[in-house]
């Protein structure tokens, strides 16, 4: 058996998951039975429990993937791109860069990532289009500049696009329609934030030359284990880690790496928490560490259980150390996540408050609004607030104060960044962990429009504990998008303008920060937020 092993440190968790082993809850998830979550939640359960057994029912996907790879080899088609957002290109990117092979993940609107995708080796380049309801926006626009950016180079487009998505999407009917070079149907009784073993994750990771079979081995290993109503069950003592002292305040996970060899898991665990925990105005934030050493990791706050991956040097005083290997992580921690949400007594499956910025966002594209204007600039950075929070304030630096100031003993500051975040602007990322130092408080941070798909859903359904700091940019130079009536630069302005609405209205303190010179204006802003 693959070792796997879920060990807490000064967190009791053992007559959580006796109460577990008695409900028979583990064999129930494993028996896809959709009345665990209660009678609100059974509907929408019954048709999302397809995970549990994705280790055998994607195995069929394998010889098709491989046969792929080595057609497009053979025609030296070797740099694969993924246009896909959240469930669509988190799993993927872990098990890319574990892996060590190369996959440019395109889960952005920014127009300068964008145009650096475009301009890469595009003879050698195919396109993953990878959306389940195929509707997406951000990824129905990547497809279009990529196909019309073929096209313009003198290549087949269709040759160069393969699909994933749900049976009877909208892409899937495109995709035929066009002919494009594959379709990949995933299983429609999978959510996308459980979809890491599915077509979503195993066909773009396989296609960059991931060993995704070894995944499948390595969930199969483990998966009698975590479907046993036994008390040493590795999921039912994460789930009860996670949401087990949830009645007593501990209602934020850090999740660290201490030398796993899995890169990038904290990512992926954050959408998979946020999204099925945060909503009915209860949750568990995860928090997206980058290292042990990290304050809210090292240093936890009462309401806060550091998540240990790997091997740590030393285990932590309080908190819980998760070790195994990937494809065995990835059912361990959605079996939790479905724990906890029993624990939470909500249900993990839907994400009633994703689609709440998409509609404003939508809004303003076919508004075209005049912008909102800015309460006052300062150094180039036009500063605008939520209602009421920037009040006598004329500086920048009074506006940080002014939201900081905002935290509640219990709250979070969660940064929100609609700019390139590998590119120039990548370095703003720097800043969470100072404003942890500064505020004694947990920070997250998130590139969007990203996050929306991950911790998106938690902002907005979650406690109303977070105050929330935006920043946009002035691009260099924008991109078009075929055949629509508005611009990648102004979808993402768009984006942002839209979640920032619906964060005020529900509540939650926003000071949005608009960069009209990206490069100068992170740099003030990595010397005032540390």
């Amino acid at each position: 058996m693959t070792a796997l092993s879920v060990t807490t440190y000064g967190v009791d968790a053992d007559a959580v998951v006796d109460g577990l082993v008695g409900e028979k809850v583990a064999s129930r998830i494993a028996a896809k039975d959709a009345t665990l979550w209660g009678p609100e939640a059974e509907s929408e359960a019954s048709i999302r429990l397809g995970w549990t057994d994705l280790h055998e029912t994607s195995r069929p996907l394998l010889a098709e993937i491989e046969a792929l790879q080595a057609e497009l080899r053979a025609e030296g088609l070797d740099r694969i791109v993924l246009a896909g957002m959240g469930g669509s290109s988190l799993a993927p990117e872990v098990i890319t860069r574990s892996a060590g092979v190369e996959l440019t993940v395109l889960d952005t609107t920014d127009p300068g990532s964008v145009a650096r995708a475009l301009a890469d080796r595009l003879d050698r380049t195919v396109i993953v289009v990878s959306s389940k309801s195929g509707s997406t926006v951000e990824t129905d626009s990547q497809r279009r500049v990529f196909a019309a950016a073929f096209e313009a180079a003198g290549i087949d487009a269709a040759s160069r696009i393969v699909v994933v998505t749900d049976p009877g999407s909208g892409l899937a009917d495109l995709a035929n329609e066009q002919g494009y070079r594959k379709v990949f149907l995933a299983d429609p009784n999978v959510g996308g934030r459980y979809s890491a073993l599915t077509a979503f994750g195993l066909v773009p990771s396989g296609l960059a030359g991931a060993d995704i079979a070894a995944l499948l081995d390595e969930a199969a290993a483990v998966a009698e284990h975590l479907a046993g109503d036994v008390t040493d069950n590795p999921a039912l003592r994460l789930g009860a880690a996670l949401a087990g002292g949830h009645a007593q305040g501990r209602d934020k996970v850090a999740i660290a790496d201490a030398g796993s060899g899995i890169v990038g898991l904290a990512d992926w665990a954050e959408q998979l928490i946020a999204e099925s925990t945060g909503k009915q105005g209860t949750g568990i934030l995860p928090i997206a560490s980058g290292d042990v050493d990290d304050p809210e990791v090292a240093h936890p706050a009462d309401d806060v259980l550091p998540a240990i991956v790997g091997s740590p040097a030393e285990p932590p005083a309080k908190g819980v150390v998760v070790d195994g290997e990937l494809g065995a992580q990835f059912l361990l921690w959605e079996y939790a996540t479905a724990v906890a949400g029993k624990l939470l007594g909500i249900n993990p499956f839907d994400q009633p408050d994703v689609e709440s910025a998409k509609i404003a966002a939508r809004g303003l594209l076919d508004a075209t609004p005049e912008p909102e204007p800015a309460a006052f600039t300062d150094g180039g950075i036009e500063v605008r607030g939520s209602a009421g929070l920037l009040d006598g304030v004329t500086s920048l630096d009074g506006a940080v104060d002014a939201l900081l100031g905002q935290l509640a003993p219990n709250g979070y500051l969660a940064v929100m960044a609609y700019l390139d975040r590998e590119g120039d602007d990548a370095g703003l990322a720097d800043v969470r962990v100072p404003l942890e130092r500064r505020t004694e408080r947990p920070a997250t941070f998130g590139w969007g429009p990203r996050f929306l798909h991950s911790t998106g859903q938690y902002h907005k359904g979650g406690p109303a504990q977070g105050v929330y700091l935006q920043v946009t940019g002035t691009p260099a130079e924008d991109l078009a998008i075929p055949d629509r009536p508005f611009t990648f630069g102004q979808l993402i302005a768009a984006q942002a303008t839209g979640d920032a609405q619906v964060l005020a209205d529900h509540g939650r303190p926003v000071l949005r920060l608009h960069l009209t010179d990206r490069k100068a204006g992170i740099e003030t802003l990595r010397g005032i937020l540390r």
